[in-house]
């Protein structure tokens, strides 16, 4: 499998990413939990469907010593233990924010209020920035069909 475009081949895309990139290292910076910021970047790469972005925070996350266990339970957070409760409103409000369309309010006011009742603002700020830039790649995967499974740890920096 190839994808429709080769984003670090073309000069728009390549821009396009490396202004991404460097607005999502605020995030890196904000004092969010690492293992917050990996498990909402794969909830929201599976609702998406993105493959290589799935692939790719999954390894990210182990790397950075996510247990394979939570990373199998992501997708059925609501039902699993092995979350904290920070880490359920964190995963609430991803689900709510990439699913927008199918909620005619969009994010509910509980699960803001849940997500800010765990995070600063500071935080709360980094969250929705994440929430907001996983979802810009994982569509921007999912429209050139960016195949999954090579990634290796670090391989972007």
């Amino acid at each position: 499998m190839e994808a429709r475009l080769n984003l670090f081949g073309n000069k728009i895309a390549g821009k396009y990413l490396r202004h991404l990139n460097a607005a999502n290292a605020a995030v890196s910076e904000s004092g969010l939990p690492v293992a917050t910021q990996e498990l909402v970047k794969v909830r929201a790469s599976q609702i998406n469907g993105c493959g290589f972005c799935t692939d790719m925070h999954t390894k990210e996350a182990v790397h950075a010593g996510e247990t394979p266990q939570r990373l199998y339970l992501v997708a059925a957070w609501r039902e699993a233990t092995v979350f904290t409760e920070a880490e359920r409103a964190a995963l609430e409000l991803t689900e709510q924010g990439t699913r927008i369309a199918d909620a005619a309010g969009g994010v509910s006011d509980e699960a803001w209020e849940l997500a800010a009742k765990h995070y600063d603002e500071d935080q709360l700020a980094a969250l929705v920035a994440l929430i907001a830039s996983i979802n810009a790649y994982n569509r921007l995967n999912v429209l050139i069909q960016q195949p999954a499974g090579d990634y290796r740890v670090g391989q972007f920096g």
